[in-house]
Order: C-alpha cells, then structure tokens, then sequence
C-alpha cells in the first residue's frame, strides 16, 4: 500500500524531520515518537519537531525528551544534512490540512521532499508526496506497516508509542475503523512488550481535580435535539478559568454526549479564545461528519471530523452547527 517513491525517499534518506499537527492527540503523538524510534535504529539522524510541548495528558510517552518546538533547530537540521551532503525527508503525521501545520507551516513546507502520512477521509491534499489511506484506523497503523516494509526494528519504546497511537484513535478499539488488521497489529506490539492495563492506566486514569470540575461544567450545558439523536456540549474561556484547567484538559469530553443511546451524532463547541470558536463531532451509524466538517472548511473521519470559525461567538456557531446537523439526521 506504500507509495513506491515514498518508500525509497525514506528508506535512502539519511536526515529526516518529523511533525505533526497542532494541538496534538494521542495518534499524532504516538505515530511521531514511535516513528521517530523506529528511524534513529535504521541509523537515520531524526528532528523530532512539535508546535507546541507535549500536553500533561501525554507525558508518560518515551522519547518526549527528543522533542523540539524549535524550528529554527528544525530548518538548521535541514541546512546542515544538506552541507554533509546527506539525504533529507520532512515527514508530517496524522494531519490532513496544511493549516494544522500552524504558524510553522510554510517553513516546514520549504523542506524537500515532504512527505505527509494521513489516514483522515476529508484529507486536502499538501506537501510533495502523500500516502493516505483512509480505511487505517490511524496513523499509528500505517507507521508499523512502514515499520514492516522498512524491515525495521520496533523497540519497546516505538510499540509502545504506536500502541497508544492506535488505542487513542480507535476509542479503544471501539469505533467503526477498527479492522482485523488493526487488532492483528494491537497483538504484535503486545508481543513485543506493551502491556495494555498500563496503557489504559496512562491514557485514561490520569485526571486532575482540575480537570473534573471542568467535566462537571462542560456537562451541565449538555443538551439533546433531533429527538435525542444529537447531543451537543459546550466549553468557554471562563469556564476554563474558573476550574483551572487547560484547554487540553477537554480531550475525551465529546464522547459523553456520543454515549447517550439515542444520540447519532454528537458535536462540541469550544471556545479557543475570543473570536475562535473550534468544533468537534463524532458520529455512530450510517452519518458521515467529515462531510458536515468539509463543508465548514475542516475535514476528518467518517466518525470524528472537526472544524473551526473565527468571528463568531459560540451562541453563533452552535447555532450553525445544530442546523447543519439536523439536516444530516433528516
């Protein structure tokens, strides 16, 4: 399934810069750390680049401390493998819009080739190279099948990583993308070390007080319509503030509203800061949200897409959001 050019620029590079979108989830994470792992044994030299330091969600990941948020680092990586006269590859991860890239994208897109590994449906098209494939489960799958095509080695560290990258982005094996395949590969990384009850220990037992009084507000604006097929949840700045959370405290969140038996699709609504307002959806059964996200300028999954607007409030979004996905259960 790889792309042939792909897998020759990767396999002959001798440098390679990874990165991934902002605001980074556990497959994002998991797929550039355990990519990363996985081509420093090959002997390649590798700059680990992240927008943003690793959110206390994360922190358990090996080879955190390899990160960078750097790009200054990033691009002198690139200058300095082409004065050795070695052979550089950018490679972006698990995301599917350039403008995910952040403030850094058009400086990460002057280093060639650049490659992007994606998984998501409403992926736009970017970089010089893509390898998309929509059916994966994640992009933490499409790294071990790299792994395997490489004939490289997979430490401990690197399936671990990649473990979390699959588990996080498939609800824990619950959601529609989970294939045989993605089990089949759960059990190789489980023979090779990770152990399961420690990653559902890292992943999902490590709140704050924090962030469960965050939970406790984010919950109190829960609201159903569509006779009970859509649910939908809301977070703003001051709620943020009052609890003392983070906003990467809200991860996870929107799958409360999506629990509901009744509930097709369930979206939140986040304020980022004044004037931007990011929305979240996940769906169950037969509605496609990527296509409501593509048509707000965001994209996604089948069953998890997002999107976001600026110059609205979030009474204005939600609003939008409610019709949009009124239409789509109609």
């Amino acid at each position: 399934m790889i792309p042939e050019t792909i897998f020759n620029l990767i396999e002959d590079a001798s440098h390679v810069v990874l990165a991934t979108h902002i605001h980074p989830d556990g497959d994002a994470l998991g797929s550039l750390f355990g990519l990363g792992d996985i081509l420093e044994a090959q002997g390649k030299k590798v700059f680990r680049y992240l927008d943003e330091p690793v959110s206390h969600l994360y922190d358990f990941l090996p080879t955190i401390p390899f990160a960078s948020t750097d790009l200054d680092a990033a691009l002198q990586f690139a200058e300095q493998a082409n004065a050795e006269k070695g052979k550089i590859v950018a490679i972006a991860l698990d995301c599917g819009d350039a403008e995910r890239l952040g403030e850094a994208r058009d400086r990460l897109l002057s280093i060639e080739p650049f490659i992007v590994i994606d998984h998501h449906r409403g992926h736009r098209d970017f970089g010089d190279h893509l390898w998309l494939e929509s059916e994966c489960s994640s992009t933490g799958e499409m790294v071990y099948e790299l792994a395997l095509a490489l004939g490289a080695k997979v430490s401990l560290d690197a399936a671990f990583c990649l473990y979390v990258a699959i588990v996080t982005d498939t609800g824990s094996f619950r959601y529609e993308s989970t294939s045989p395949r993605t089990l089949r590969i759960a059990a190789d990384l489980i023979e090779m070390g990770v152990k399961p009850n420690e990653v559902a220990e890292s992943v999902y037992d490590n709140y704050t007080l924090a962030r469960l009084r965050l939970m406790e507000k984010v919950l109190a604006t829960l609201a159903v319509y569509g006779d009970g097929q859509i649910g939908l949840i809301s977070v703003t700045e001051d709620m943020l503030e009052r609890s003392g959370a983070s906003s990467d405290d809200v991860e996870g969140f929107i799958n409360y509203p999506r629990s509901l038996s009744s509930v097709q699709v369930a979206g939140f609504i986040k304020e980022v800061k004044k004037g931007t307002v990011s929305v979240s959806l996940r769906a169950k059964g037969k509605i496609d949200v990527a296509k409501i996200a593509t048509g707000f300028g965001g994209g996604g999954h089948k069953n998890a897409a997002g999107f976001r607007f600026s110059g609205k409030s979030i009474e204005d979004v939600q609003a939008l959001v409610l019709d949009a996905l009124n239409q789509a259960i109609a």
